[in-house]
């Protein structure tokens, strides 16, 4: 694998405390992980239920965990309060523009979209501690969930039953069959989840297609996607979809994405590079005010969010055209399938929310080949999307010329192999590589780029086959 150390395996908890500097409230291990053990523990702090922060710490026999992290959590939460506020986080305390009647952003006459420089905000202002909507926040509109999966019930199962139980007041729940081989999945949706789940089957491969296939069914203001592979905290769908009642020019929602499980070298290496996180600041994206420490915007999608919990206002995906069928995990490109479809909403003139009180636990895979796959899938996806970008809308194609040298520069930077950094970094928080990233996972990623536009290519062909084939059936 590599010649430095491989990675200790971590427990992963949650931790929970009455405030900033005060007692623990609650500690158990992360939902459908194993119980916690003396060694290296990597816990989410809540502060009364809403998520807050990580910590990485040890505990020996004999030690009270909860203690120890609790010190931990609490200098951490300490420095954070202390840190200097930026002119962007002092933004996001004033209301959000309401935009234009039809929900989009305001647009010059040339087409550009007017405003200030630096509209990416991270906001300080602190949720309500016990992690419900403050008094007046506009309902939670009505939700489409859906789940494409694809021969797994058994993990779809621990999903389902998570998603069964959100507090959301109204929303249905759909899962996309895609392309099955034997009929385990329509069992289970039919038979344990009968009259609570609808069940779709999608026969053509590719996570972009199910997507798109859920999105047709979906009868929701607001159609929330997540993966078969996670468990959904019991507010995350509220916490993905208030936002959208508040913001009538909101196109898409993001949320945090945790690992339910660090046991082993390859779940701490993917969580180390990066993961799925994207930190507990929320964050809004408006392509009216482009974000001036983004010069890549829209095209560093990656930073929005992830496929794992993402949220789109059904209308605004519907008008963005929804996903590229050529994207996706199932087809030739891979990946991408996310990343496209919310610069899809942004160059329609939507914003795009990150909140991390939109919590799912993520069950990252186990191996090494796992590892390999996904390095260089992340590499093809990025590239593919892009591709993809283009081709549906080639009136982008001057500004991500203008940003390409940087863009270039970032993705060697990306890929590039990580050593060491100095103790205190912690896996899943985004950027920090405290691990090292082996020269063979860069070697793939930067392999996977040059295959995304091949893949695509290859993804667009075979979707126009399989789509003259269906209508000449249908006929």
């Amino acid at each position: 694998m590599s010649s430095t150390p491989a990675p200790r395996p971590l427990s992963v908890a949650e931790l929970d405390l009455d405030a900033p500097d005060g007692p623990v409230l609650g500690f158990r291990p992360a939902p459908g992980g194993p119980a916690v053990v003396p060694g290296d523990v990597y816990a989410l702090v809540r502060l009364r239920g809403r998520p807050a922060a990580t910590v990485v710490g040890t505990f020996a026999e004999g030690e009270d965990p909860a203690e120890v992290l609790a010190a931990l959590a609490r200098r951490r939460l300490s420095e954070t309060a202390t840190a200097p506020r930026t002119d962007a986080e002092r933004r996001a305390e004033r209301p959000a523009s309401a935009g234009r009647e039809d929900g989009r952003t305001e647009k010059r006459a040339d087409g550009r979209a007017d405003g200030r420089a630096d509209g990416r905000v991270e906001s300080s202002a602190e949720d309500p501690v016990d992690g419900r909507a403050p008094a007046g926040t506009p309902a939670a509109p009505r939700a489409s969930v859906v789940v494409a999966t694809r021969e797994r019930p058994e993990q779809l199962a621990r999903a389902l039953d998570s998603l069964l139980a959100q507090d959301h007041p109204d929303f249905e729940l759909i899962v996309v069959d895609n392309a099955p081989r034997t009929s385990g999945t329509y069992d289970l949706v039919t038979g344990k989840y009968a009259d609570r789940v609808r069940y779709v089957r999608e026969d053509i491969p590719g996570l972009a297609t199910a997507h798109n296939t859920g999105l047709a069914a979906a009868e929701g203001a607001v159609v929330a996607f997540t993966d078969d592979d996670v468990i959904a905290d019991p507010r995350w769908l509220t916490a993905l979809t208030e936002p959208f009642a508040a913001d009538p020019g909101l196109g898409c929602v993001t949320g945090l994405i945790l690992p339910a499980r660090l046991g082993t070298p390859a779940q701490v290496l993917l969580e180390s590079h990066g993961g799925f996180a994207k930190g507990f600041a929320p964050r809004l994206y408006d392509p009216a005010h482009p974000p001036a420490d983004e010069p890549l915007f829209p095209f560093t999608a990656g930073s929005f969010g992830s496929g794992a919990n993402m949220a789109f206002r059904a209308a605004a995906l519907r008008r963005a055209g929804g996903f590229d069928p050529a994207t996706g995990t199932g087809t030739a490109a891979k990946g991408g399938d996310d990343l496209y479809a919310f610069v899809a909403v942004l160059s329609a003139g939507f914003r795009l929310r990150y909140t991390s009180q939109a919590l799912v636990w993520h069950h990252h895979r186990d191996t090494w080949q796992d590892l390999r796959n996904q390095a260089y899938g992340y590499g093809a996806g990025l590239t593919a999307y892009l591709t993809a970008t283009l081709v549906r809308s080639p009136r982008l194609l001057p500004a991500l010329l203008a940003r390409l040298p940087r863009g270039l520069a970032h993705a060697r930077t990306m890929t590039a192999q990580r050593g060491e950094t100095a103790e205190g970094g912690i896996p899943g928080e985004h950027g920090t590589q405290h691990h090292p990233w082996p020269r063979s996972l860069s070697r793939l990623e930067r392999r996977g780029m040059l295959y995304g536009p091949i893949g695509y290519a290859k993804a667009r062909a075979r979707t126009r086959v399989r789509t003259g084939s269906r209508k000449a059936a249908t006929r």
